[in-house]
């Protein structure tokens, strides 16, 4: 249920945060990851209807914990910097991610710390990331209301929560734009993983 209430509130925050970053999305990004994307997302409305959703969550953070290590210990052990944080850029790669972020997106909205780790990996410049993020979150998120809508997790009873915690999601995404100018790149990359190491712990105890 927590799942379908969100929703309608990330894709509130997906138009301030298109709005804000319209001009800085890397659509050669975009064009590679969508297409498997969207075939995690019927993957995962596939699965919801087997499975129980916590137990997801608990296996998702699981995971991203790994990913998140990994990712900090590449970050720490590369002897050239400029490649620190590189990720494979294979057809096979972008589509494990792709698919891995609309799987997530679908079952828990925890496909912000896939991509996380994903856009660090790439090296995209700070307002790239948030701009690039945006409008994948954006076009995802729309997707993913008719498949939500038939399991049920967004109804009418659903919608009385969202009027009232989506301003507050707006103000937020007003706010992170306004702060993004006053981070650096590497604080900006260290914050994104801490808060992903956060974000998938918190899934353990979903």
């Amino acid at each position: 249920m927590s799942v379908g209430i969100v929703l309608p509130i990330l894709i509130c925050c997906d138009l301030v945060a298109v709005l804000a970053y319209r001009r800085h999305g890397a659509w050669s990004h975009l064009v590679r990851l969508f297409p498997w994307a969207a075939f995690g997302v019927v993957l995962g409305w596939l699965v919801l209807r087997a499975f129980d959703n916590s137990d997801l969550s608990k296996m998702i953070g699981t995971i991203l914990i790994g990913l998140v290590m990994v990712q900090w210990v590449r970050r720490h052990k590369a002897k050239d910097e400029s490649t620190a944080a590189d990720v494979p850029q294979s057809r096979v790669f972008i589509a494990v991610m792709g698919v891995a972020a609309g799987f997530t997106t679908m079952v828990a909205n925890a496909a912000g710390p896939i991509m996380v780790l994903y856009f660090l990996g790439s090296r995209l410049e700070k307002m790239e990331f948030m701009g690039t993020g945006a409008w994948f979150f954006m076009i995802l998120n729309w997707f993913k209301v008719p498949f939500s809508w038939s399991l049920g997790l967004i109804s009418l009873k659903s919608l009385p929560y969202d009027l009232w915690l989506a301003p507050c999601g707006m103000a937020g995404a007003l706010f992170g734009r306004w702060l993004i100018k006053y981070v650096n790149q590497s604080l900006f990359e260290t914050s994104a993983l801490v808060l992903t190491l956060l974000a998938s712990i918190r899934l353990l105890f979903e």
